[in-house]
């Protein structure tokens, strides 16, 4: 064969042409033969052992764990070439080997008991060992396999392997490791190692205490064979004996951290997830986020305040939030906000066409709901001093700085976006210390009455109550509708702050001696039926909606007939008050089916019931405080709050109907609370008020009073009233203009509030009755 190798071979003799044919082969050839001779060796090899391991009898485990870890430490030895990446070697295979005999020998033996192999990884520190592979990445993709080996080792294995010395040390090493660089080839691998030591620590929060490293121990920490050796790591002969087996957790515990010492602690978790929350891939993030969610929960202080104090863990939620918050349009439909649906964080999918087609700046809203979402679970679900800094930092850094100054603006396109999304905020927040830190944030902390000079103290709170009474209707519902989700929260210090500080002397009341008063006899409207045997009010109250039966009781200065034992008359007489302030001529309902007052007892039934259940922990049942011991010196302000309420109550006949609608929900609600001084301020029309001091009840007397005088004057009344409640309510198609329209619209609401106050009164009084004994 002239021209081929074997025959240069032959021609040796000669010299010369041997010589001239062998430098025809480049070295980049020679070096891919040798390549090719590789791969196929090591293929070889590889079916060469399984075909052995088929048909010879089976190795003890031991003897065959210790093989294949000998036939990786020999790959080190015997390879020259650490360029080729570790998928074209056997190390996958003896690592996948050594595991499946690991999970067999623990599934051979009782639980809890440690086998020779498990002994023999954890005293030749195997762990140690690969981590410092891995550490190197030799040969390439190593890194991968070894975060590979670690998470499943951790995941199959049911005894606990972290309090070992030999096993929590490597993985406190191999933390540090992960998320070092942004978008690398291992971030997958690093995630599931992370969330699996993360899941490990849930089971047994004590074993925290391991991963608080110090950092003077982890300046003075050597890493065995260094990162340029991992060679003389595989091969260095190691007993064991130089460091404390799992016997000594406890001991490595207390070296690892000392809570009385946290600011010098590293919490090298929580670092790692931190900078994986910042990579591109979605999925990554999600996974990151649910880490961090398990740690935050765990109950060990020590971890809590090194969380808080030594990682960037509060910097991250809020300037994320910041950041999404800014990304906003600066003016998006309240509605939009309001209706937008139900944002869950991690399942934040999207389509940016579909949604850039309902509306601009959805997209960025939902981000940021979405991560907003995230930010009050992770404090919900945080250990308790954890929680609290957490949702301090917010408070300080997202409400105060970013928030603040959008509700304090004069462009009213402005205060109507910010006061929207700061409504859906408090809507969406369900962590007991975010609400909180909301709440001292709009209404501030104090706890004393309010007096009129004192109202602009805290400018976030006087801004917003102004709010409610702007110039623009719109903001004006706005702001009305922000207090009243604001007042349906679980957060005693709300309605403190707003009505009941106020509230608590009972110095709306006139201060001289009780005198008997004559009932005013309203009469019996056709709908005050007695509805004690409604099927409606039966036993169905819960202990917790049903309240003592003394502070429903009018007050002190009362008639004989109000003190009847069963209290029957007393309520009776309370519901025909309100039922009858709207004089005959002014009622519309008459004409219209289904729209007695019967027809609010069952909304006020259930919204009661679930009122006495948020505010059952509150410590409101009992009797109003007792008059001897109340201050009645005391000048009495309602307070900002309720002032602006009764100032736009008083002008209910000439405000829009959404306004007047809105106003209403806001007292209504109210009135539904269960406490026995707002009960007595609001719904008692019999009450002797002192001097300049105006009631509910009050307010709605003189707004009747005005609508006598005008009725008067408009043609036609109780037509034009009918026909603008049929509209109203669809009955009618919209035709020609109507005079005195808000005054008509508000004759209706007026009417209809009344026989909401008459319903809330009687379903109180039926939770009272249902409670006693």
């Amino acid at each position: 064969m002239p021209g081929s190798l074997y025959e240069s071979s032959n021609l040796d003799r000669g010299g010369n042409n041997r010589k001239k044919r062998i430098e025809e082969f480049s070295r980049s050839s020679r070096e891919k033969i040798v390549q090719s001779k590789n791969k196929m060796f090591s293929k070889f090899t590889s079916i060469l052992q399984h075909a052995v391991e088929a048909l010879a009898p089976s190795l003890p485990l031991q003897e065959d764990f210790v093989y294949h870890w000998k036939a990786i430490t020999h790959y080190y030895i015997e390879t020259s070439d650490d360029k080729a990446p570790v998928t074209d070697t056997n190390i996958p295979s003896h690592l996948e080997q050594m595991l499946e005999i690991l999970t067999q020998e623990e599934l051979e033996r009782e639980s809890g008991e440690t086998g020779p192999c498990m002994e023999y990884l954890l005293h030749h520190k195997i762990l140690e060992t690969l981590y410092t592979l891995g550490k190197a990445d030799c040969p390439p993709g190593m890194k991968q396999q070894v975060l590979t080996f670690y998470t499943k080792l951790l995941a199959h294995i049911r005894q606990p392997l972290l309090p070992h010395i030999n096993v929590h040390r490597p993985v406190q090493k191999l933390i540090r490791l992960c998320g070092d660089v942004l978008a690398a080839p291992t971030e997958n691998e690093e995630i599931q190692f992370l969330c699996i030591v993360c899941a490990k620590l849930k089971q047994d929060p004590y074993l925290v205490n391991f991963f608080l490293e110090s950092k003077s121990r982890r300046n003075e920490s050597k890493i065995p064979g260094g990162a340029d050796g991992p060679k003389n790591a595989a091969l260095s002969p190691d007993t064991g004996q130089e460091h404390a087996e799992g016997g000594d957790a406890a001991q490595a515990a207390a070296s690892t951290s000392s809570p009385s010492n946290n600011n010098n602690n590293n919490y090298n978790l929580v670092s790692s997830l931190l900078n994986l929350t910042k990579s591109p891939d979605g999925r990554i993030v999600v996974k990151a986020c649910e880490g961090l969610m398990l740690l935050v929960s765990l109950p060990e202080p020590a971890a809590a305040r090194c969380l808080t104090e030594n990682t960037e863990l509060c910097e991250l939620l809020t300037d994320r939030l910041v950041s999404l918050y800014k990304a906003l349009p600066p003016s998006i439909d309240p509605l939009d906000i309001e209706t937008v649906e139900a944002i869950n964080w991690g399942l934040d999918v999207y389509n940016v066409k579909e949604d850039a087609a309902v509306f601009a700046g959805k997209r960025p809203l939902i981000s940021f709901l979405s991560w907003l979402d995230y930010c009050d679970q992770l404090i919900k679900e945080a250990q308790k001093l954890a929680a609290s800094v957490m949702a301090k930092a917010v408070r300080e850094r997202f409400l105060v700085c970013v928030m603040e100054p959008q509700l304090m603006q004069t462009s009213e396109v402005g205060i109507l976006t910010s006061t929207a999304l700061l409504n859906r905020i408090i809507k969406q927040v369900t962590s007991e210390a975010l609400l909180q830190e909301t709440v001292n944030f709009l209404l501030g902390e104090e706890s004393e009455a309010e007096t009129p000079s004192a109202v602009a103290h805290n400018p976030v709170r006087h801004r917003l109550i102004e709010h409610c009474d702007h110039l623009s209707d719109e903001i004006s519902i706005m702001t009305l509708r922000l207090f009243e989700q604001l007042i349906q929260k679980p957060n005693q210090h709300i309605l403190h702050s707003l009505v009941l500080r106020n509230l608590q002397e009972r110095n709306y009341l006139e201060n001289k001696p009780p005198e008997e008063r004559e009932p005013v006899e309203n009469g019996q409207p056709h709908d005050a039926v007695d509805l004690e045997e409604d099927p409606l009010f039966g036993d169905d109250l819960s202990p917790d909606s049903r309240l003592s039966s003394d502070w429903l009781s009018p007050s002190p200065s009362q008639s004989p007939d109000h003190s009847k034992s069963d209290g029957k008359t007393e309520v009776h007489k309370i519901v025909n008050s309100f039922l009858c302030l709207v004089p005959d001529e002014a009622k519309s309902s008459y004409y219209v089916e289904g729209s007695g007052y019967d027809t609010y007892l069952r909304d006020a039934h259930r919204q009661f019931r679930d009122y006495c259940g948020v505010c059952h922990r509150w410590d409101w049942r009992g009797s109003p405080k007792p008059f001897e011991k109340c201050n009645l010196e005391l000048p009495f302000f309602e307070g900002h709050f309720l002032k602006v309420l009764f100032d736009r109550m008083g002008r209910i006949l000439d405000q829009p109907y959404d306004v007047n609608l809105q106003v209403t929900a806001v007292l209504s609600k109210l009135a539904l609370l269960p406490h026995p001084h707002l009960h007595e301020y609001l719904l008692d029309p019999y009450i002797n008020l002192a001097p300049g001091c105006r009631s509910l009840f009050s307010v709605v007397v003189r707004v009747v009073g005005d609508l006598m005088l005008r009725i008067q004057r408009i043609p036609d009344f109780t037509p034009k009233l009918l026909l603008v409640r049929k509209r109203l309510l669809g009955l009618e198609p919209e035709g020609i203009t109507i005079d005195h329209m808000s005054l008509l619209e508000g004759v209706i609401v007026l009417e209809e509030f009344c026989k909401e106050l008459a319903a809330i009164a009687f379903v109180k009084f039926h939770a009272t009755a249902s409670s006693s004994p």
